[in-house]
Parts: structure tokens; sequence; C-alpha cells
């Protein structure tokens, strides 16, 4: 493992060497809204895009609270854009047709229990329950690996976490910064360090409109990179707005891709593609 410190902006970037790749997943969360169709396309762009991953969230209206969605318009967006356990099975039948993974982030422990049946690997704690430690203790429980996003949540909190059984075995924190969109100047890369004290794995989930903090993230080393991802920002939704487009997230995976192949170690000697400069070019200019 090698610390190098950034000349540009004195963030310290622990590199190791690359063992797994780097996971990007395209959240589409409720972009759909209810509509299974555009859900595939958004699917099938993201795959081509270089996604790993495609997210989506998970909720009962029936177990919405009152609150100002009840008079703003919200309510009936989460009413449409609610999945129903054929739609998920259906979304991950269509995410194995297109050779990319399917989990959802969720938040309520019933909701748990029902993608357990249909999809035991992986699943994300969104970062306005991280405070809901029996959420939380449920999913280290029944699921092989848990994302938990750290946005919003105070570091006394985030700490608490890591006492809860199967917290190290299973859990990877992803450093968020829970403000729709975020600007450029809070997206707060050193906390990932202190992240790596906490979490064998450490991942981001992005809101900033662009791709510059996913390519940050993974130059600090992030191992599961989430941005919001949409194929039409005119379609209906806040999230639509500020996701990337297909074109985005295909630079983020080639960067990925790049970044990876930079850290491969080879040795402290000379490489072989440097021989023939070794060999012909020494002295060369000293007659």
């Amino acid at each position: 493992m090698k610390v190098l410190k950034d000349l540009f902006y004195g963030i310290k970037i622990t590199i190791k060497k690359m063992t797994n790749k780097i996971k990007l997943i395209a959240e589409i969360g409720w972009n759909h809204m209810g509509n299974i169709q555009l859900a595939e396309k958004m699917i099938k762009a993201a795959a081509n895009s270089g996604a790993d991953f495609c997210k989506f969230q998970t909720w009962s209206v029936e177990n919405l609270k009152k609150g100002p969605w009840d008079k703003d318009g919200r309510r009936q967006i989460y009413e449409k854009a609610q999945l129903s356990f054929d739609d998920h099975i259906k979304l991950k039948k269509i995410c194995l047709k297109h050779k990319v993974g399917f989990f959802t982030s969720l938040f309520n422990i019933n909701d748990a229990l029902m993608l357990n049946k249909i999809n035991k690997k992986i699943i994300k704690i969104p970062s306005h329950e991280i405070h809901n430690k029996d959420l939380i203790k449920k999913c280290l429980n029944i699921f092989d690996q848990v994302l938990i996003s750290t946005g919003a949540a105070k570091w006394t909190e985030i700490k608490r976490i890591t006492k809860i059984n199967n917290y190290k075995k299973k859990a990877i924190m992803m450093h968020c910064v829970s403000s729709y969109p975020c600007e450029i100047k809070n997206i707060n890369l050193p906390r990932i360090e202190a992240l790596k004290d906490i979490s064998k794995n450490v991942g981001y989930s992005g809101h900033y409109f662009g791709i510059e903090d996913a390519i940050g993230a993974i130059s600090v080393g992030c191992t599961y990179i989430e941005k919001h991802f949409t194929i039409n920002r005119k379609l209906p939704g806040r999230d639509n707005k500020f996701a990337l487009l297909p074109g985005d997230l295909k630079k983020i995976a080639k960067f990925r891709d790049n970044f990876q192949l930079m850290n491969i170690d080879r040795g402290l000697d000379l490489q072989k593609c440097e021989m023939s400069t070794y060999k012909d070019y020494r002295g060369r200019w000293s007659k």
C-alpha cells in the first residue's frame, strides 16, 4: 500500500493493489415513474455505458407518514413510482437480460424481508435511514452485502453502526453529501479517508451535476461509485433533472477502466516496454 499526497489539493490518497474491479452503479431510482418499459430502456442504456449495477428504490406508500408531501404532489408521485413485488421480479429479469446486477434502496424492515426473497446478495440503506439501527441490523443479518450511505449524518451516528453484528464482514460505507444537486465545493473528498479507518471498503454516492466527483472518488480509492442515471433530463421528477446521461456514465466507466490499468503493480525496475530506450538511447549524445 502506498500513500501519496496530491500536489494541488493536499488530499492524502491511498493506493492499494487493485484486486477487485471498481463497481459502477447507475441509480435509476424512481426516474422510471412506474413505467417498466421506460425502466428497461434505462437499464439497457446503463449496461451499454459500462454500469455494473442498476439500482432502484423500494417503498410502500402505506408506510408513508403524514407530511408536506401530502400537499405538494409528492405523495401522488410516490404512488405512481411505487414498485410491486412483481415489478421487482420483472426488473431483476431485465437486468439479467442486459448483464447488469439489480438491487434497490429500501426504507422499511417489511420491504427488507420482501427484497430478501428476490436478491439476497446486495442492498442499500439510503442516507435518511442511517439512524434506523433496526433496519441496518436486519439487513446486515439477511443480506450478503450492505451499502450504507452516510449523507446527512453526524459522525457519531456513523461510528455507532460499526458496533452492529456483521458490520465488518458485510458493510460498505458510502461517502455521500445529501444535497440535491450538490455543489462541487461541498463534495468533501477528505471525509473518505476517515471512512477508510472504519470500513474495509468505501464507496461514493454522488449528487453533483457532472462526472468530476465520481472521478475524484475513484482516484482516492472508492470501490463502489453510484450516480443518478437517466436517458432524458426532461422526464418528470427531480432526480431526472440532475442525473447523468449515457455519455456521461460512459466517460466515468472509461476512466475507471483506465485507472485500474494504471494501478497494476509493474514493480520497481524498468519494464519490457522501456528496453529499447534502455539499450539504444543511453549515452546517445555523449560522443
